[in-house]
């Protein structure tokens, strides 16, 4: 387990999933992410792409524990669900015990924060038991986004309807939700800020303690390449051209600044810093 400490604030990962992602010119995650292109940023290796120049992609939560809070940010795709990511079928881990050996048992969160509403975001919002979807976190509130669930429950497709039904709707039925702002603090120590683009309320999580900074970048940014090209977006994004623009922002924020980023989908070392690289950045891993 990796884990990370930001003045009063530690940060644990908690890992679901990890998967290379080779590149496919018919399908690719990032269709300008060619393993030539790739060997152009000698600093993604090893630890982001592999020597055949396949994408390092991991799935995980982070536990953040601040004074008075214990919570989890992303709840990864969870157990029991049959999903298009996955080839139609269903995930069948050992994560609720990860979690517990990292010294955080579902019982003891008292939050949780879904960066958007994507299946990879929310699985643990729920488990299955006795053939009925419950929350997972029963003694947290769940911090949904006003702008995120109102896009979402408005949109016709099926899988995502699915997913809001498994994973969203049983924790409203149960009055565990506060529909919160893009900006919303949640503690001293902890906010969130807007970083729409991959979806229209995305938000990432800004974490400072006694002079100490982080952030979790949820899916602002996938891979570490896009530091290298802030322009390059996954197709899946519900405004490419958007989320390019905000993450050069961000990047231009948080270049050489003693801000910890934290990749929600980076492979370990998973946290680093941000560079200036010529017209672009770069991402050295934390030490």
């Amino acid at each position: 387990m990796i884990q990370w400490k930001i003045g009063d604030v530690t940060i644990k990962r908690v890992v679901e999933m990890e998967m290379p992602v080779p590149y496919h010119p018919e399908h690719a995650f990032l269709k300008e992410a060619k393993p030539e292109v790739l060997r152009e940023m000698p600093w993604l290796f090893p630890h982001f792409v592999t020597e055949e120049g396949a994408l390092k992609l991991s799935i995980h939560a982070l536990v953040v524990e601040a004074p008075g809070l214990r919570l989890v940010v992303d709840t990864c795709v969870g157990n029991d669900k049959p999903r298009s990511l996955l080839g139609g079928q269903s995930l069948h881990t050992g994560f609720l015990k990860s979690l517990a050996d990292a010294g955080c048992p579902a019982e003891s969160v008292n939050a949780v924060i879904c960066t958007h509403l994507h299946v990879d975001h929310v699985g643990w919002n729920t488990m299955l038991v006795d053939g009925k979807w419950v929350p997972t976190f029963g003694n947290a509130r769940y911090l949904i986004g006003k702008q995120e669930y109102a896009h979402w429950s408005a949109e016709g497709d099926e899988e995502q309807q699915t997913i809001l039904s498994d994973s969203i709707k049983p924790i409203f039925d149960q009055g565990l939700v506060d529909l919160v702002e893009m900006n919303h603090v949640i503690s001293p120590e902890i906010r969130l800020t807007p970083t729409p683009g991959h979806t229209p309320g995305h938000v990432s999580v800004l974490i400072e303690s006694r002079g100490e900074r982080a952030m979790i970048t949820g899916d602002m940014l996938h891979h570490p390449c896009q530091f290298g090209h802030p322009e390059w977006s996954p197709t899946f994004d519900s405004d490419p051209v958007a989320g390019a623009g905000m993450r050069r922002v961000v990047m231009e924020t948080v270049a050489d600044q003693p801000i910890l980023v934290i990749g929600t989908h980076f492979a370990a070392p998973t946290g680093g810093h941000v560079r200036r690289d010529g017209a672009a950045f770069r991402f050295e891993v934390y030490s």
